[in-house]
């Protein structure tokens, strides 16, 4: 267990409430995006469902005096995964993406990367505070 730094706890409650917004406009709003973002209205379902698990647990995690380490790790890890992932499908030919569809998809690879980053910065600065 770490005790988290303010900063690594705001980093984690700004990606909870993005992504949360993220996950509802994809979830709900998929049939309305997949022809504007010419991507498929199943991917935007899916992956909408999925972060909403997501958010989930990055709200819960947001909310804990102290983190298990392992699992701040793991979101830390699974952002970077997830920006990785995003730029991989731009170049995939997997999808043929509008304009607008690739700007979507940038935005959310560097949004994502950048909570990655702050993530793990408010971890490093709480590493002084883990406990045994």
């Amino acid at each position: 267990m770490i005790q988290p730094s303010l900063f690594l706890r705001r980093a984690i409650q700004a990606d909870a409430i993005v992504t949360g917004a993220v996950a509802l406009l994809q979830t709900f709003g998929a049939g309305m995006l997949a022809p504007l973002l010419n991507l498929p209205q199943t991917l935007l379902l899916e992956t909408g469902l999925f972060l909403i698990a997501y958010t989930a647990l990055v709200g819960w995690l947001g909310t804990r005096p102290s983190m298990p380490g392992v699992l701040v790790a793991i979101v830390i890890a699974g952002n970077a995964a997830w920006a990785l992932g995003s730029i991989a499908l731009m170049f995939s030919g997997a999808v043929t993406p509008s304009l607008l569809g690739y700007a979507f998809i940038a935005v959310h690879a560097i949004s994502t990367g950048m909570f990655a980053e702050l993530q793990y910065i408010g971890l490093r600065k709480s590493s002084s505070a883990m406990t045994a």
